[in-house]
């Protein structure tokens, strides 16, 4: 049980710390992808405002002015001042490669411009402007180009901008950032996994301090209970027994079986339980140990029907898988609807590696809520359970618990569920 415990707390950790990494690794990723292509946009969008070219930088006014055209005398327009915070300085238009191509308003590639970059030639501009025009995209990638488009007043203007040192920088910050991500996951989980002993050693401590009770206080009052006994056999000698004595002895036997299953429990539960595990006929086993309550069946006005395939082998303690199939046909009994059918099952599952137990009753009123908290120590919905004619039902509410100990101590797993009316327990045996 410690070390299911601490196997789920390193679990538990792990996936926690990969949620919180992944998180961050790719928030990272996101804001450096989106301010990337952010600064891409700004110079093409510089580029576009100014005909296709980058302005002169003027690093005092930020005052940037087209080129002049020798034909017109007259002054020529101002430039729009491009945003200090987009990354345009004095070296940025001989950093930057990029070629324009022009349209009219028709559609029709007039002009393009490659005098801006090598890779490119005035045919290739024209079948990557054709592209974009007939998509109808205003922006987006090409290739290795990010590209954006504008409007002027003699049609629309395409720049392209080679972006592949920026897609490079990207990936390799990805790489990078995946790369310290994994080892530092690795790092913190081994650390996690040296540090849990210490992380659960109150839990331990607690739960050591419970089966030590539990072994004490059976042991200390087994003493008391058989002097009450003894001095109860002397009273119904010298008198006869009478409802009192009886009603005594009753409660003994009650003490003394509840006694015997909490020790069974502390037992089952340990780390490496005392269990002798051999191969052994389990089909024989499990009959063995159902037929018994074919009578107490009968006598409550219910029907046991025993379905074992033949020749069935498994290898377990013998001893704790009959105590398994007791435990829980017992409470197939006793929970059945009156009038009511119990079924016993042993079958080998459809993927052929696990020997299936099947016990179930018929449950008209099935309990509510999450059905695990059946195999909880104490826990009993006789609210729900219970409804056979005011029929008290005994039993002390850790029979369950020991199924799944039993059943987990052979590295295997219990289940319950209502199906059809039924109430079905599971346990699927590796």
């Amino acid at each position: 049980m410690i070390k299911r415990l601490q196997r789920k707390f390193v679990v538990i950790a792990a996936v926690c710390l990969l949620i919180v990494e992944f998180a961050i690794i790719s928030g990272i990723n996101g804001v450096n992808i989106y301010q990337t292509n952010k600064n891409a946009d700004d110079l093409l969008n510089i580029i576009i405002e100014n005909d296709g070219r980058f302005p002169e930088f003027d690093p005092k006014g930020m005052k940037h002015d087209k080129p002049q055209d020798n034909s017109d005398s007259a002054s020529p327009p101002e430039s729009k001042k491009p945003d200090k915070h987009r990354g345009f300085n004095e070296e940025t238009k001989y950093q930057t490669r990029y070629f324009v191509v022009y349209a009219d308003s028709n559609g029709e590639i007039t002009k393009v411009d490659t005098g801006h970059v090598a890779a490119v030639s005035s045919s290739q501009a024209i079948e990557y402007g054709k592209s974009v025009l007939d998509s109808g995209k205003t922006s987006g990638t090409s290739g290795n180009y990010r590209y954006k488009t504008g409007d002027t007043d003699k049609g629309k203007i395409i720049v392209f901008m080679d972006c592949r040192s920026d897609s490079a920088t990207k990936n390799r910050f990805l790489l990078v950032s995946c790369a310290i991500g994994a080892a530092g996951y690795i790092l913190v989980c081994l650390l996690i996994i040296i540090f849990s002993k210490r992380a659960i050693r109150p839990v331990v401590e607690s739960f050591e301090k419970q089966k030590q009770f539990i072994t004490d206080a059976g042991h200390e009052i087994k003493t008391p209970l058989a002097i009450i006994s003894a001095n109860t056999e002397v009273l119904e000698m010298v008198s006869e027994p009478n409802e009192w004595t009886v009603s005594i002895k009753n409660q003994i036997t009650r003490l003394n079986g509840l006694l015997k299953e909490l020790l069974s429990l502390a037992k089952m539960e340990e780390e490496k339980p005392a269990l002798t595990m051999a191969d052994f006929n389990i089909s024989d086993a499990v009959y063995d140990a159902a037929s018994p309550f074919t009578t107490l069946a009968e006598t409550k006005g219910k029907k046991l029907t025993i379905d074992v395939a033949n020749g069935l082998s498994y290898h377990g303690d013998e001893g704790a898988i009959r105590q398994l199939v007791s435990i829980l046909t017992e409470n197939a009994v006793k929970y059945a609807d009156e009038d009511g059918e119990i079924i016993v099952k042993l079958f080998t599952s459809h993927n052929g590696k696990e020997t299936d137990l099947e016990v179930s009753n018929t449950c008209k009123e099935p309990p509510q809520g999450d059905l695990t908290k059946l195999f909880d120590r104490f826990y009993r919905d006789d609210s729900s359970r219970s409804r056979s004619k005011g029929e008290k039902k005994g039993g002390y509410g850790i029979g369950l618990s020991i199924a799944q100990a039993i059943v987990r101590s052979h590295k295997s797993k219990i289940s319950c569920k209502v199906e059809n009316g039924m109430m079905i327990f599971t346990a699927q045996l590796k």
